[in-house]
Formats: C-alpha cells, sequence, structure tokens
C-alpha cells in the first residue's frame, strides 16, 4: 500500500515532527567540496565543523543521512535560508515529487526506488540548490543511487568538476532516473514468467504475483510521473540558477522519464491483459477437462446399457444358457468401444 505520513489534523504549518526509527543512529553528516582543480571528502560529527570547512568559492555538496535530529536540521535551515514550510516537507517522506523555487535556493523532493532483500523501496531525497551548493537530504544511509557520482567526481570524468552546482543536482537526479531501468527490466522479466505460467498452468499463486506486479507498477508510476514536472521546471527555472549548459543535459533526462513512463504503461497494459488471459486459460482448461470426462463417459455409456440388460433378473434369457455367453458379452463390449473410439478419432473429438 501507499505509505501514508501527516500531521495530525489542525497541526499549525511548519510543525516539524523528526523521522525517528527503533535502529536510527546518530545523523551522518557528509561534504563533498570541489572545483576544476581540486576535490575534498570528508565526514563531520558536528555542525560547526561542516561550516568550517564550507567554502562558498567552490561547488559545496552536503549530504544529511537521518532526519531525527531536529537541532541539525534547524541549524541548516538558518544558515542556508531554507523556508519553514519547505523543511516540514523534507521530514514528511511521503511528499509527492516536486520542485519549489524560493528566494535563497531551488527545493527539490525526489523519489529513489532500490530494491532491498529482495523487495522494492521507494525512499524521499531532498534537495536544496542555491549559490555555490547543494544541500541533500536522506532518510537512511548507504543506499542511495548516487555512488556513481561521487566516483565521476573522484576521478575528474566527465562535465560534474567544470561546472557548478546546478549541474550535480542534475546528475543526481540523472541517477535517480536511471536507477528505474534495471528495476523495469526486472519486473519485466517477471511479468513474461506470469504470462508463460498463466498460459500453460494457471493458479493462484501465479494470480497473486500478477497482483503484486500490479501494485509495485502503480508505486513505480507514482514514483517516476513528477519528475517530468520537476525537470520540465528546472529547464524553464527564471531565476537564473540553472546554466543554459545544464539545461541541454536535463532534456536528455527528460527523454529518459518520457522513456521510463512508456515503459511503465505498457507493463500495466500487459498487466491488466494477463488478467483476461488468466481468465481465458482456466475457462479453456476447464473445457479441456470436461471434454475429456465427456468422451469417457461415451465410451462407458453403451457399455452400460449392455451389463445393465444383461444384469436383469430374468430366468428365460437365451443368452444365459450358452457355453461361451460370458465370452461373448466381453467381446461384444470391446466391439463396441472400439467403434466408439473409432467414431470419436473420426471426428476429431479427442
Amino acid at each position: 500500500m501507499i505509505r501514508l505520513n501527516y500531521h495530525p489534523p489542525g497541526t499549525p504549518p511548519a510543525t516539524l515532527l523528526p523521522r525517528v526509527r527503533v535502529d536510527a543512529c546518530k545523523p551522518t553528516i557528509t561534504l563533498i567540496q570541489y572545483d576544476g582543480d581540486a576535490i575534498f571528502e570528508g565526514e563531520f560529527d558536528t555542525f560547526d565543523e561542516l561550516m568550517e570547512r564550507f567554502d562558498a568559492a567552490k561547488v559545496n555538496w552536503i549530504n544529511v543521512d537521518g532526519l531525527h535530529d531536529l537541532g541539525l536540521l534547524n541549524r541548516l535551515a538558518g544558515r542556508f535560508h531554507i523556508h519553514p514550510l519547505a523543511l516540514e516537507d523534507v521530514l514528511n517522506t511521503t511528499q509527492r515529487p516536486k520542485v519549489e523555487p524560493y528566494d535563497e535556493n531551488m527545493f527539490i523532493v525526489s523519489e529513489m526506488a532500490y530494491f532491498e532483500a529482495g523487495a522494492l523501496v521507494f525512499e524521499q531525497v531532498s534537495m536544496f540548490l542555491g549559490d555555490g551548493y547543494l544541500l541533500t537530504f536522506q532518510e537512511e544511509r548507504g543506499r542511495d543511487a548516487f555512488e556513481s557520482v561521487r566516483k565521476r567526481l573522484r576521478s575528474g570524468r566527465g562535465f560534474a568538476r567544470q561546472r557548478k552546482a546546478d549541474y550535480l543536482a542534475y546528475a543526481l537526479l540523472d541517477a535517480i532516473v536511471d536507477q528505474f531501468f534495471p528495476i523495469l527490466e526486472d519486473m519485466g522479466d517477471g511479468i513474461e514468467e506470469i504470462e508463460e505460467e498463466l498460459l500453460e498452468r494457471p493458479n493462484k499463486a501465479t494470480l497473486r504475483r500478477l497482483y503484486e506486479a500490479k501494485r509495485l507498477l502503480v508505486q513505480i508510476r507514482r514514483a517516476s510521473w513528477p519528475h517530468r514536472e520537476i525537470v520540465n521546471a528546472m529547464m524553464r527555472d527564471e531565476s537564473g540558477r540553472i546554466a543554459m549548459e545544464t539545461t541541454v543535459f536535463l532534456r536528455d533526462c527528460y527523454d529518459h522519464i518520457t522513456q521510463i513512463i512508456d515503459i511503465v504503461e505498457s507493463y500495466r497494459d500487459i498487466s491488466a491483459g494477463l488478467m483476461d488471459v488468466y481468465l481465458s486459460s482456466l475457462g479453456f482448461r476447464t473445457n479441456e477437462i470436461m471434454r475429456v470426462l465427456t468422451v469417457v463417459s461415451t465410451f462407458f455409456i453403451p457399455l452400460t446399457f449392455i451389463a445393465g440388460v444383461y444384469g436383469m433378473n430374468f430366468h428365460y434369457m437365451p443368452e444365459l444358457g450358452w457355453k461361451y455367453g460370458y465370452l461373448y458379452f466381453w467381446s461384444v463390449c470391446a466391439a463396441v468401444a472400439g467403434f466408439v473410439f473409432y467414431i470419436v478419432k473420426k471426428n476429431k473429438w479427442l
């Protein structure tokens, strides 16, 4: 089912409720700071240590894993001029992916998907794009889709080290979007297996898998569809935070999102059609069983008639006195059964 996370009715706007987990650890603050010449990567325990390293002349990617330390979040909000309503949305981790411009920064909410213990998990990622920095918030550590971006930054490959924070925001969004492709590929293989099973041996277990696939497709559609609006809004940004050079790359990301949406819609149509396949296959299988049973009963109808006649308790039936009457009886039964078989095969009923 779709996750729901909301404040009690009547709660004042911008009320902050921390996301506390039973196994929650201390929030992790990491900084990747770079320009065209050098890169620094470090992990900090406190807000003050982070700010001592912050350099507005370079690109600063600040990532916070864990949303249960309100003190840290409020200090970050004060330093980077984060609106209280935006900070509330960071903690409300069931937000619809969106983009909202503010005076000091651009607020982006995205949702990434990944497999964990064989189950598909969705996690909200909140970003604040400002002058010289990109601030990201995640619910948990070590499960994001950004490792490929980190590797490119470390190695200096690509355009990331030569561009500003807006390109970094694009790179993270592109990594989130591309993460849907292998997930959809696995789902496509699963849907093909379900289709084969429904055609060969329809059963309740396969039907349950079909319903599970349809539910996951609804979740993927809910997570992926709004990203097209996000990228479209960033391409049309008028605040000047998105450079023209980055807009070209955003168009490529837009194409990827459109492709994902097309795949999801195709899978939804296929899964909807598989229900008809299940019902048709089940009906066909029932008809096959009934046809075989009908043919079998056709063999026994004349034999039952013969056995019924000679099973009557009449003492003056002429055949009862025959020496080989029992043998004649079985010979007639075999002949009748052979004649019925000939008629069935000739008319291709079996």
